[in-house]
């Protein structure tokens, strides 16, 4: 069995595929057999079609959280647990679990699945990847489990037996920044409840950070130890936490549709999670439908940026951004190089975060006019969803029911890129080549 399940790997890796490509077919071959696991009759009470099923298994790979039907009332208990393990692999990575298998086999790691890993875990370096690996999975299995004990305080006097696993599944859920809930209006109904608002949110931040920044935490324990990544990872996203809950807070307080009939206790409840879910937890306590322009437009910036690198979380990614605005003021300082916590960035770094900005624009915006030729009339919800799937964050103005076959077929395709990243496509698009001949500098006037 090991010689066989040896074989196969080198076959993969003999393939004439770049990495990027081959985890691109990772993630297709694992969402194609979500669907058909999905499809079967077993796992759901009918009404579930192929088109259901792939959408279902394309948002819960790449741990999005869009769904056409209701979770918890289409799908059984089989259905949902598929779920579960489809956002579980999406959510850790498909490698990832493919080089602890391995290493439970004992079959070695070889350098084309290193390279695959590589890609799949976004790192730039194929040294102590295992190592990696196993701090992926032990901080993922101890946040998963102490967060499902903690809402089995909440879900088991209210639903029995069943609310074990309502626990797990949306601890699972909530660290994979997944935003899948078993119920209709996703958490509204606990929009006062203090475990769930604290647990929830804290399992989507812990997701959201990193592994390499919570493993970096681990190791050091002192702020002035920490790597630069890690003291921009949590700079940058405790300024956002802060920023879109105070901001949320004061848009939303008086709306009738969304806090107005709340309490003081709910809307400062309610304020606190919608500023930290967006960034692709997927989450909600209040009716995403009935915010202000000004609200949605917080909800889509928070939503773009996402989290951090090697996380479960989607988006452009926190450091991506705080590079692009150092190197801003860098520019307008007139300084040649970028300054952060006493480290220096190079050009390189530059380089690659205006390569992922400008895919991600692209294709954000392409999605944005494929998919408003057939939905007239609707543009701020179809904006908001097509950034929601980009950024793998799962919220919804409602529009996710009203979408035709083209905008099925595009929200799906965001959301395949949003988490398999910008850069592989990237990776198509570019070339390598020496240039031949060289030519003589030009001059551009900008701005």
């Amino acid at each position: 069995m090991i010689k066989r399940v040896t074989h196969r790997i080198r076959r993969i890796g003999a393939l004439h595929l770049p990495p990027p490509a081959l985890l691109a077919v990772f993630y297709l071959g694992t969402i194609l057999l979500g669907a058909l696991l999905l499809w079967l009759p077993v796992s759901h009470h009918g009404g579930v079609g192929p088109g259901i099923a792939i959408f279902t298994s394309t948002s819960a790979v790449t741990v999005t959280g869009l769904a056409l039907v209701d979770t918890g009332a289409a799908f059984t208990g089989f259905g949902q647990a598929v779920i579960a393990v489809l956002i579980q692999l999406g959510g850790l990575g498909l490698m990832t679990f493919a080089v602890l298998v391995l290493g439970a086999l004992g079959i070695p790691v070889g350098m084309p699945q290193r390279l695959i890993l590589r890609e799949d875990l976004n790192q730039t370096s194929l040294s102590n990847l295992t190592v990696l690996v196993r701090i992926i999975f032990t901080v993922a299995l101890i946040c998963q489990a102490v967060g499902a004990l903690l809402l089995c305080l909440v879900f088991v006097p209210q639903f029995g037996w069943n609310g074990i696993w309502q626990a797990v599944f949306h601890s699972v859920s909530a660290f994979n920044n997944a935003g899948f809930a078993l119920h209709p209006d996703s958490l509204s109904h606990w929009v006062g409840d203090p475990v769930v608002n604290l647990v929830i949110p804290a399992l989507f931040i812990l997701g959201g950070l990193g592994f390499i920044v919570l493993g970096d935490i681990y190791q050091k324990r002192r702020w002035h130890r920490l790597t630069v990544h890690s003291k921009l990872m949590i700079a940058g996203s405790g300024v956002l936490i802060v920023g879109g809950s105070v901001l949320f807070g004061l848009m939303e307080w008086s709306n009738p549709e969304t806090m107005g009939n709340l309490s003081v206790a709910e809307k400062l409840w309610a304020s606190w999670f919608q500023g930290v879910s967006p960034r692709t937890a997927g989450f909600n306590t209040i009716n995403t439908g009935g915010m202000h322009d000004s609200t949605t437009m917080l909800t889509m910036v928070l939503m773009l940026i996402g989290g951090g690198s090697t996380s479960t979380a989607g988006g452009i990614k926190v450091t991506t951004v705080a590079v692009l605005l150092l190197a801003t003021v860098a520019f307008f300082r007139r300084r040649t190089s970028m300054h952060a916590f006493g480290r220096s960035l190079g050009l390189e770094e530059v380089m690659k975060v205006m390569a992922l900005t400008t895919i991600s624009m692209l294709i954000v915006l392409t999605s944005i006019f494929l998919i408003s030729i057939s939905h007239d009339g609707q543009f701020v919800d179809l904006v908001f969803e097509v950034t929601s799937a980009f950024g793998t964050a799962g919220l919804s103005r409602g529009a996710t029911h009203e979408l035709d076959t083209l905008g099925r077929a595009v929200i799906m395709f965001t959301m395949f890129v949003g988490r398999v990243g910008p850069l592989v496509v990237g990776f198509f698009l570019a070339t390598r080549s020496t240039p031949r001949v060289k030519f003589p500098a030009g001059q551009i006037y900008l701005g």
